[in-house]
Parts: C-alpha cells; sequence; structure tokens
C-alpha cells in the first residue's frame, strides 16, 4: 500500500487564467471587491469546513460521477486538500467511478471555481477540505440518485457547494442555433431563453428543469450538476427544510446578431437555508 501523495496539477493555469500566484491573488481581490452583495452585512458567519464542487465531463464520456484520484488540488495560491473520509463514504456507496488523473486535469469545469474558493478561504486554509466531483450525462433517474444522495451534506451548515455550469453556448460551432424571431436580435432570443431556464431554477422544480431541457435543448454544460442540485434540495423540502435561490448576475461572453455569430452565457446565483 503506497502512501504517496498524488497531485492534481493546475492544469489551465497560464492558458486559462493566470500561473502567477502574485497577479491571480490581485485579479481575485480585484474582482471580489467590484461584487455586489444583496444580502445585509453578516453580525457573525460560519465558515465551510468542506466545499463540494460539483463540474460537468466534458471530455470523457461518463454515464455516472466520478471521484479524482487524487489527494491534492494543486493552485497557484495555495494547495487544496481533498476530504478522503467523505470520498471514502461516497465510495463505498457503489454509485462513483474513480476518473484517471489524466481526465481529472484535461478537464476544467472544477478547476475553474480553485482560485475563487482558495481566495475565498484564504483566512482558514488550514481548515477546510474540497471534494471534487465530475458529473456525467445523467439519466433522470440517475440525478435523483445522486441528489438523494448528497441531500445530507447539503443539509449539513458545515458544507458549502458549488455547481460548475455556463449557460447557452450558442452559433454553428456548438451545433446550436435555436432562435426566437419574435424576440428582435438574437443575442435577446439567447437571453430569454436562458432567463426562462433561470426562472425555473429558481423555482427549485427539477421536472420543470428537466421538461425545459428536452423542450428547448438548451446547451447549459451543467445541466446535470444543477439537476443533481435541485433533486438534493426536492428531497430536503420534504422535510420542511426552507430554501430559495437566486440568480445573482447573467452576462453573454459577445451579442450574436447574424449567423456566424456565436457567444456563451454565463450566470451566477445563490442557494439560501432559512
Amino acid at each position: 500500500m503506497s502512501n504517496r501523495v498524488v497531485c492534481r496539477e493546475a492544469s489551465h493555469a497560464g492558458s486559462w487564467y493566470s500561473a502567477s500566484g502574485s497577479q491571480l491573488n490581485a485579479q481575485l481581490e480585484g474582482w471580489l471587491s467590484q461584487a455586489q452583495s444583496t444580502i445585509r452585512p453578516a453580525r457573525a458567519i460560519i465558515a465551510p469546513r468542506r466545499v463540494f464542487i460539483l463540474g460537468p465531463s466534458h471530455h470523457v464520456p461518463l454515464s455516472r460521477c466520478a471521484l479524482s484520484p487524487a489527494d491534492i488540488y494543486r493552485t497557484p495560491l495555495y494547495d487544496l486538500r481533498i476530504d478522503q473520509k467523505v470520498y471514502a463514504d461516497l465510495w463505498k456507496t457503489g454509485l462513483f467511478e474513480r476518473m484517471s488523473l489524466q481526465t481529472d486535469e484535461d478537464e476544467h469545469s472544477i478547476e475553474m471555481h480553485l482560485p475563487y474558493t482558495a481566495k475565498a478561504m484564504e483566512s482558514h486554509k488550514d481548515e477546510f477540505s474540497i471534494v471534487p466531483v465530475l458529473v456525467g450525462a445523467l439519466s433522470e433517474s440517475k440525478e435523483q440518485e445522486y441528489g438523494k444522495l448528497l441531500s445530507k451534506y447539503l443539509a449539513d451548515p458545515s458544507n458549502l457547494f458549488i455547481i460548475s455550469s455556463d449557460f447557452c453556448h450558442w452559433g454553428q460551432r456548438f451545433r446550436y442555433t435555436y432562435y426566437d424571431e419574435s424576440q428582435g436580435e438574437i443575442y435577446r432570443s439567447i437571453e430569454h431563453l436562458d432567463k426562462m431556464g433561470m426562472g425555473i431554477i429558481e423555482q427549485l422544480d427539477p421536472m420543470s428543469f428537466t421538461n425545459y431541457l428536452k423542450k428547448y435543448r438548451n446547451t447549459i454544460c451543467g445541466r446535470h450538476p444543477i439537476g443533481v442540485l435541485l433533486n438534493a434540495v426536492a428531497e430536503l423540502r420534504k422535510s420542511g427544510l426552507e430554501m430559495n435561490f437566486t440568480f445573482l448576475n447573467y452576462a453573454q461572453s459577445s451579442q450574436c446578431r447574424n449567423w456566424q455569430d456565436s457567444s456563451v452565457s454565463y450566470a451566477a446565483g445563490a442557494l439560501i437555508v432559512h
């Protein structure tokens, strides 16, 4: 039995974001300082001990969820430790695959949230762990199964969940060119489509979200991680736990006006437990 520590390198640093710790730190401080809080100032906070990060699989076909073979996720700021106790508990369920280190390092969906997580938690950096989960192309029943499994972790106030997703990928290069002419310009149609889906997510109704995806085929890359979250919330609401989800921001990478254009939409929101 080897005691060698397996590290996942920050494989997208230097291309998708800065590999320089000092430069990345300065950028994150600048961006975070511009964030507008819609919640009144807190009198007290509870810092999460564990951060679950659910990201979609972009590069390998996966019909279930997968766990990382790593012990440590490197970032240009500092290393993040995977919670091996939770990993062991998840592995025992028999519902998870083990991805290769190569698959892990090829995938960007989880990694892109690590610098923000590291920065936000820097004053507690020795006191928290992460639980990265790669989510495959799940069936409706699988989304329900994983949602039910993860609901107990979502109910625990010492845990935080991050769901990695873009919204509409529009254009011929994405093989998706849905256009509702009644909305005007193409980018307005995309926004209307996205905000329809965002409104359904805010209702916290997994079936309505599934039906929306079936009807419009919107290319939301994190639709399955979102589906897992919605099913976890649905499970907790059965026991009377009150929650609400609110989107805080929406943007598009560019404004599409003709069929040669392309864009990716981005949305950010928060789940609040009452």
